[in-house]
């Protein structure tokens, strides 16, 4: 089935709580605890998507959304880096975010989305691209390994939400 990749559009904040909820929902079952996964508020994603969407954007930062049938299946965002031990000298991105609808795994759609998120982040004028992913992701992990990313050796442990969770950083260089 064909997708199409477009930007978000502040209108586009209700569906992007849904696919984040649902995508969270089966992605980290078994990584998050169920309580906090089954807590997810779709009011509350909905305002925290209206927020980003206002106030993170511009040249060098952006949300795309992959839609197949005419409905939202997926989305990445990007923006500058805020990783304290980066090279300044380097043009460094990060990719905040990239999730699909379960039904969709597996379909081309997360590579589709990648690849856009990619050339975005190349056109913004970012050398290279950085993402973090739960240590025990290993669906993810693989993922991205297959499409040319590597772990840098950076890990971080999460406390927000009362969850300490392991994060690994992966890196890919942007063509330009």
């Amino acid at each position: 089935m064909t997708h199409r990749i477009r930007l978000a559009t502040q209108q586009d904040a209700p569906t992007l709580a849904r696919v984040q909820r649902a995508s969270w929902r089966a992605a980290f079952r078994g990584l998050l605890s169920d309580e906090y996964l089954d807590a997810l508020d779709h009011e509350a994603l909905t305002k925290t998507w209206e927020g980003l969407l206002s106030h993170f954007g511009g040249a060098r930062a952006g949300t795309l959304i992959a839609e197949q049938a005419d409905r939202v299946v997926g989305y990445s965002r990007f923006y500058p880096t805020y990783d304290e031990d980066e090279d300044d000298s380097v043009q460094v991105g990060i990719i905040g975010s990239i999730y699909t609808l379960p039904d969709v795994w597996g379909t081309g759609v997360g590579r589709a989305l990648i690849t856009a998120v990619l050339d975005a982040m190349a056109s913004a004028g970012y050398a290279e691209a950085a993402l973090w992913v739960l240590e025990g992701n290993t669906r993810a992990r693989s993922f991205y390994e297959r499409n040319g990313w590597r772990h840098d050796g950076a890990v971080v442990v999460d406390r927000s939400d009362a969850l300490p969770i392991k994060k690994l950083r992966y890196r890919k260089a942007l063509n330009h």
